[in-house]
């Protein structure tokens, strides 16, 4: 089976160094696939939810969120679902947009430091996602010589920034030929759309044409996790984007997800969240992102 490399080319416009995108109202489903560029990416979504899959990084996100990705760092897109004022704005751009020997300047330090911190994934809190977050927006409406003031203006906001959590705190395993990229890709999906059911190893491995002990292999080497702890975790995302949008009960909820055995939910939610299931939708009922 032959498989495309999911490197995927970045084009902007003509006479421009920097790529902006805003879409509304419907998520771009054809985003939502492993992929990596050496350009760095700012996503703003305002109003909206969906799975943050950065890296090692899995997560759910619930009404708006912020994050600069640096170059070739491995994601998927973002927006399951936009509300009907809902926006997602990406902006792209290579690290040297301004030539190599700018980024060297002085002046330029801290964002040379904010570059070489987004390699690992970097999400701002609301203390600098509502700030920042709309002059992200307003770069669409920017051209020229304005767009690049504009986005050095963000990328210095967000290099003096203290409020962020890093994604990756032990980096990003992810070291991997475009080739093998692309069987992670055609893994993710499958994972993605039959989460809710058993996957057995056996069928995955002969997904990507793989005996199971080598397809295990290849998997850990990867992604740094067995399998089952990446499905398992898949789970336990769905589970917390239910805790927080459904009137489930937590048991129904633990069976939706995938899981067969209540004490095994509970065991692996606590482990990947760091709380029981109860406490975590008591917290985000309280929580306004």
């Amino acid at each position: 089976m032959k498989i495309k490399p999911t490197y995927e080319k970045v084009t902007p416009t003509f006479g421009s160094s920097i790529v902006v995108r805003q879409h509304t109202q419907e998520a771009h489903k054809s985003r939502a696939f492993w992929h990596f560029h050496p350009e760095l990416e700012l996503v703003y979504v305002n109003k909206g939810a969906g799975k943050r899959h950065i890296g090692n990084h899995l997560s759910y996100f619930n009404n708006s969120q912020l994050i600069l990705m640096g170059s070739n760092l491995p994601h998927n897109g973002f927006t399951d679902r936009l509300t009907a004022s809902g926006s997602e704005t990406i902006v792209q751009f290579l690290p040297d947009f301004l030539g190599e020997p700018f980024l060297k300047l002085p002046e330029m330090e801290r964002i040379a430091l904010l570059f070489e911190r987004a390699k690992r994934g970097i999400l701002y809190k609301p203390e600098t996602k509502f700030i920042v977050g709309p002059k992200i927006e307003s770069l669409n409406d920017c051209q020229g010589f304005n767009r690049v003031l504009k986005l050095l203006e963000i990328l210095n906001d967000l290099a003096l920034s203290e409020h962020y959590t890093i994604l990756n705190v032990d980096g990003v395993a992810f070291e991997t030929e475009p080739q093998d990229s692309a069987k992670i890709d055609v893994i993710f999906k499958y994972i993605n759309n039959n989460f809710q059911q058993h996957i057995s190893l056996e069928d995955m491995a002969d997904k990507v044409n793989m005996t199971v002990p080598a397809f295990c292999r290849f998997f850990k080497k990867a992604t740094g996790k067995t399998f089952t702890k990446l499905v398992n975790e898949y789970r336990v995302v769905h589970a917390t984007k239910l805790l927080q949008e459904s009137k489930m009960s937590i048991t129904d909820i633990c069976f939706e997800c995938g899981f067969n055995n209540f004490s095994h939910f509970n065991k692996f939610f606590n482990e990947i969240t760091g709380t029981t299931a109860s406490k975590y939708r008591s917290e985000m009922t309280r929580i306004i992102q």
